[in-house]
């Protein structure tokens, strides 16, 4: 496997701002990252970053101290450890131009273990009749993008889409995990694969993703936009929110718009301090986990992302390293990613505002980069 020709070969001194940043917090994601290899090994993107080539980097972060947050390296240590065994490679945009980069979070919201009349809206577990498909099961004439689809006598058929399901489709099937109390809160969860559950029985649970049914997305915030109803530049978190408030009698118009609907299952909250495990089955590190193109790039590899115009993390520039532990469906291309910002409104409101233009540049094992002496 080699590198792909987009990357264009850079050091450390040509990345804005690498030396003020706390390497230290990305050490502690890597980390994770590390210890989870010795279970299952991450897919190699189609971009050439080969997983195999990251065994030196793991094997060190796994031996340098038995926590996460090593009390045996300092800022600059850590710092020493990535320039040690990567090189920076600038990765451009499909068009040529800067990347782009958007915020998640997890959301905490308050959960109801049985349906009340208040808490109305249910999370549903994956169905026993949702199959994962591919090219070598799929069906003649089903839909090539779909993933996921339902197992009925007659065969493999598409599966109900948000709107049925919302009408009922699945009733009676016991999927409900907790039920909630707005269904404009129950789809942002479904946005953003995860959240924490305050339950009125005084429990603190959490949903993560488990499955989809696998219709495309389309988000409300285009939509939106589209109809002339909030200006694109003002596309927000807050402000769907805010339009979703003032046309109650219009949510289930622009929701059942974007036909794609989440299943969950459930998880612990072993630390609060970290977010839900993701799609590299290692915990979200607020502020240093970054969603990418999974097909593209490899899990585990470390990033730093360059966006001078975003300020909403800690009031400054973000420049910062981050380590690739998730992805999702609207995260596409090359220099596509989402910022995880952490759990709770507080992360709302910082991940709700985040779109902004960024320089990728990916850390590349030393192996695979010729010239790897600078």
């Amino acid at each position: 496997m080699s590198l792909s020709p987009l990357f264009v070969g850079k050091s450390f001194a040509d990345l804005p701002g690498w030396n003020d940043d706390d390497h230290l917090a990305a050490f502690a994601a890597f980390r994770r990252s590390a210890f989870h290899v010795l279970t299952k090994p991450y897919r190699s993107g189609a971009l050439g970053i080969d997983f195999g080539a990251f065994t030196d980097a793991y094997a060190e972060a796994r031996t340098v101290s038995p926590a996460n947050r090593s009390p045996f390296l300092d800022r600059k240590e850590a710092q020493a450890f990535f320039e040690c065994h990567f090189l920076p490679v600038h990765i451009p945009a499909e068009t040529g131009g800067a990347g782009l980069v958007t915020g998640f979070y997890e959301p905490v919201v308050e959960a109801s273990p049985v349906r009340t009349e208040r808490f109305s809206v249910p999370l549903l577990s994956r169905p026993a009749d949702l199959v994962d498909i591919d090219d070598g099961n799929r069906p003649p004439g089903l839909d090539s993008y779909l993933a996921f689809a339902r197992q009925t006598g007659d065969g493999l058929v598409e599966y109900p889409d948000r709107g049925e399901i919302e009408r009922g489709a699945l009733d009676g099937k016991g999927l409900e995990i907790a039920w909630l109390a707005d269904k404009v809160d129950a789809f942002f969860v479904h946005v953003q694969g995860a959240a924490r559950l305050n339950m009125t029985d005084g429990r603190l649970a959490r949903v993560t993703y488990a499955a989809k049914s696998g219709q495309r997305f389309t988000g409300p915030g285009k939509l939106l936009s589209e109809l002339g109803e909030i200006p694109p530049a003002e596309v927000t978190m807050q402000s769907i929110r805010a339009w979703f408030k003032a046309h109650p009698d219009r949510v289930d118009e622009i929701l059942w718009r974007n036909r794609s609907y989440i299943f969950f299952r459930e998880a612990d909250v072993d630390d609060a301090s970290l977010g839900p495990i993701a799609a590299a089955k290692v915990p979200l590190t607020p502020g240093r986990s970054i969603a990418v193109d999974r097909l593209l790039h490899t899990f585990g590899t470390p990033f730093y992302i360059d966006a001078p115009s975003l300020t909403a993390f800690d009031a400054r520039p973000f420049r910062r390293l981050m380590i690739a532990q998730d992805t999702g469906s609207a995260i596409t291309g090359p220099a596509r990613g989402d910022l995880f910002a952490g759990s709770g409104d507080a992360a709302g409101e910082i991940a709700g505002v985040v779109r902004n233009a960024a320089d990728f540049y990916a850390l590349v094992p030393r192996a695979l980069v010729s010239g790897s002496n600078r």
